[in-house]
C-alpha cells in the first residue's frame, strides 16, 4: 500500500497517523492514552517506544540511515533468516533480508490504551535469491504502557525450514556506564570479543567495555538495571532461548559510520534470540513464536 492507502484503511483519529520521509520511507505515527511510538514499514522497524510519563525506552541513533534497502540503526532491527552473517558458507546481508524490506501493515486497532498491529512479510525476489522461498512472518506489535513484540515464522515448504531470528532491541539508558543485567547469573556465553571463549556468567553482567556475549540454552526474563536514569526495564520473553548482550563501547565512533562518537553510552543491547545451538528447525506445515514483553518503572 502506499500512503494514501494505508491512511484511507487504517488510519486512527488522534492515535493512528503515517508520514513519510524526505528519502520515501513510510512510518506510523501512535499516540495512544498509554504511550507513543514510531514503527518504520521497512523491516517493520519499531524505532520510538515512550509510556506516558517515561523518558524514551527505545533508542535510536541520531546518524541513521533512513534509506531505502539499508538498515537503520537503533529501535528494534528483526533479524531473520540468520544472526549476523550466514552460516552455511553463503552470502547475504548481515542479520538477513527482513529488516531491509518493506513489509505489509495488515490489521491495526485500538482496543482501550492499547493499539494492536500486524505486519507481515513473504518471499521477495531477494528472498528467493538468497534461497528463501514458502515461508510467511507476521509481527504483531502491541503499544501501549507496555510493549510486545511477537515474530511469527510459518513453513510453507514441504521441507524443513531452518533459520536463526532476533530482536536486535536498543534500549535507552542515561549512562551505559553505570548499567547492569540480572538474570543471566548461572549461564554459559560465547564471548565474541575472546574468540568465541564459552564462559559461565557469575551474577549480574556488568557493563565495563566492549560487550558482545551469547547467551545460550536460556529463556529467562532479563531486567536492565539503568543505575542513572533511576529505572529498570523488563524483557520477558517466550520462544526464545539465546539472549545476546551488545555493546560497542568506545569503538563505535571509528566502527559504525551511522552512531555519533559518545551515542554508544546512550544503549544497551539485550536481544531476544534464536541462534546457534538454539537455532529452530521447523517442519513442513508449521508454525514457531518469539515474543518479547517489555515494561518499565522508576527505581
Amino acid at each position: 500500500m502506499d500512503l494514501a492507502q494505508l491512511v484511507e484503511h487504517f488510519a486512527i483519529p488522534g492515535v493512528l497517523a503515517f508520514n513519510q520521509t524526505p528519502t520515501g520511507l513510510i512510518y506510523a505515527s501512535i499516540t495512544t492514552p498509554a504511550a507513543s511510538a514510531t514503527i518504520y514499514l521497512l523491516g517493520a522497524h519499531v524505532a520510538h517506544w515512550q509510556p506516558v510519563g517515561e523518558r524514551p525506552v527505545i533508542f535510536l541513533g541520531h546518524k541513521s540511515d533512513f534509506a531505502p534497502g539499508k538498515p537503520i540503526r537503533g529501535g528494534v532491527p528483526l533479524a531473520f533468516p540468520w544472526f549476523a552473517t550466514r552460516h552455511d558458507g553463503k552470502t547475504g546481508p548481515s542479520h538477513g533480508f527482513a529488516r531491509i524490506q518493506p513489509w505489509t501493515l495488515a490489521f491495526a486497532a485500538l482496543t482501550g490504551d492499547e493499539l494492536h498491529l500486524t505486519f507481515t512479510l513473504g518471499p521477495t525476489q531477494m528472498s528467493r535469491d538468497l534461497g528463501f522461498d514458502n515461508f510467511r512472518l507476521a509481527y504483531k506489535v502491541t503499544v501501549g504502557r507496555t510493549l510486545t513484540l511477537q515474530l511469527t515464522v510459518a513453513n510453507e515448504a514441504s521441507t524443513p525450514l531452518v533459520f536463526e531470528e532476533a530482536m536486535h532491541t536498543y534500549y535507552a539508558m542515561a549512562d551505559v556506564r553505570e548499567a547492569t543485567i540480572t538474570g543471566l547469573d548461572g549461564v554459559t556465553y560465547l564471548d565474541k570479543n575472546d574468540h568465541f571463549a564459552p564462559k559461565v556468567q557469575h551474577g549480574p553482567v556488568i557493563m565495563a567495555g566492549m560487550t558482545d556475549r551469547v547467551y545460550q540454552n536460556t529463556a529467562a526474563t532479563c531486567v536492565l538495571h539503568d543505575a542513572a536514569g533511576k529505572r529498570r526495564i523488563t524483557v520477558e520473553k517466550t520462544g526464545s532461548n539465546t539472549t545476546v548482550v551488545w555493546n560497542p563501547w568506545d569503538n563505535g565512533s571509528s566502527a559504525f559510520t551511522d552512531l555519533e562518537p559518545t551515542e554508544w553510552r546512550e544503549f544497551l543491547c539485550c536481544e531476544t534470540v534464536n541462534a546457534g545451538v538454539n537455532t529452530i528447525t521447523l517442519a513442513p506445515g508449521a508454525v514457531h513464536s518469539m515474543q518479547a514483553h517489555i515494561s518499565v518503572e522508576k527505581v
